[in-house]
């Protein structure tokens, strides 16, 4: 199960992209919102969560952070989320933030000696990380990705850390996507 993170102001592209290609890969991906079911996106997209953050009774195998603002700060201040994020990992799950979300993982320790990527002029954010200039960085159990444009092969990236590279490079094909 893969859950994916949506506060008020999350950036649309980076989270919805990611759930799409997870879906097309027959990967069990719901959106997790950390308030209401109705949730707004920074350019003014509602969705509907699947699940409400409080109805979460045990981790997820993957836990994504989409960025945003004010989405991200919306998911630092939460501490449900960073509760949810420390049962994953220590559950053996994987971490994955896109664009100003890898603070978070910063934040909280998770980045330590890690490469990562993040969002530019948020990399002081990375505490402890070795920062990569990248669109995507995997590390262990942690996957970082750069920014919107990034999203396609974050989703990508994803899938691989479910399923694997063939997988991954099917959903790729079946979008058209080169690179």
């Amino acid at each position: 199960m893969v859950y994916v993170l949506l506060a008020d102001g999350f950036e649309e592209i980076e989270a919805l992209c990611p759930v799409d290609m997870l879906r097309r890969a027959d990967v069990d991906c719901k959106t997790v919102s950390i308030g209401g079911k109705s949730v707004e996106g920074a350019h003014g997209v509602t969705v509907t969560a699947d699940l409400c953050l409080s109805g979460i009774d045990a981790p997820p195998q993957m836990l994504v952070l989409p960025g945003g603002q004010p989405g991200t700060n919306n998911l630092n201040r939460c501490m449900g989320v960073h509760h949810l994020i420390r049962q994953t990992y220590e559950a053996g799950g994987l971490l994955a933030a896109i664009c100003a979300a890898p603070m978070i993982l910063g934040y909280s320790g998770y980045l330590v000696g890690k490469k990562a990527t993040v969002y530019p002029d948020f990399e002081k954010y990375l505490i402890g990380a070795v920062k990569l200039d990248a669109q995507v960085v995997r590390d262990g159990r942690i996957i970082t990705g750069r920014g919107m444009g990034a999203a396609v092969e974050f989703g990508a990236a994803l899938i691989e850390a479910m399923t694997d590279r063939t997988t991954a490079d099917k959903v790729l094909k079946s979008i058209w996507y080169r690179s």
